[in-house]
């Protein structure tokens, strides 16, 4: 597949724009996706590729910090591209692309370490605040439309699946599992603190702490663990 003119194997340097691969099938789709992010000063595309199994290719020779991938492709899909490259050592953040009618599939693919998802008909805007959330390290899922998305998928899962992560639970204090509640209701830090009466700071640090006491990567994995155990409902 292609790579910008003058693209570098090395991870960004300070101040150096944030890194992104797509991956899509759909060249157009690809260019329209070119443009927007290369149109910001801290954004630019590195690595494009057709299929998942270009892309992990691709992947291990050139580094990324962001990977746009969609689900549906020829040779390797989305997700098992998603499964083998967040598996990897210092593996980039994966954000999916995808529509409402491959739920159980989306999922899948953020259980198996994906940062985020995003409506492939997503405005602009929200695709860019997405790729500059998931390079911070959170993940994405304050969007209402992430939100409703969130609770749409949850639904498939199996109860069975979810017993390890009750188990999990456990080992949160009683402000861990509010703080978890609201993070699976798309609050954001800031609205967190504010619905806690609390400082901003102290909500960093109850989310770093319910993250390592599940051993979620982002703040997207103890989400799902939230829905999945039952302590958040669908629509509740």
């Amino acid at each position: 597949m292609t790579l910008p003119d003058g693209a570098a194997t090395g991870g960004p340097g300070p101040g150096a724009p944030v890194r992104v691969a797509l991956v899509d099938d759909q060249q157009l789709v690809r260019a329209g996706f070119r443009m927007v992010i290369d149109s910001q000063p801290d954004l630019e595309v590195a690595v494009e590729a057709g299929d998942g199994a270009q892309a992990l290719r691709l992947l291990g020779d050139h580094r990324v910090d962001v990977v746009l991938m969609d689900v549906r492709m020829p040779n390797l899909d989305g997700l098992t591209a998603t499964a083998r490259l967040t598996a990897r050592a210092d593996a980039p953040r994966v954000i999916v692309l995808t529509t409402f009618d491959l739920d159980e599939y989306v999922l899948e693919a953020i259980r198996s370490g994906a940062s985020g998802f995003l409506l492939k008909d997503a405005p602009p805007e929200e695709m860019l605040a997405a790729i500059r959330t998931v390079h911070r390290g959170d993940a994405v899922i304050a969007p209402s439309s992430t939100r409703r998305l969130l609770e749409h998928l949850v639904v498939a899962l199996p109860a069975e699946e979810s017993a390890p992560q009750v188990d999990a639970l456990g080992g949160l204090t009683d402000r861990e599992r509010e703080v978890l509640v609201l993070m699976a209701r798309g609050r954001s830090n800031t609205e967190i603190a504010g619905d806690l009466f609390v400082a901003e700071a102290t909500v960093k640090t109850h989310v770093g702490r319910i993250l390592a006491k599940l051993g979620a990567r982002d703040r997207v994995q103890a989400v799902v663990t939230a829905y999945e155990t039952g302590l958040v409902r669908p629509g509740a």
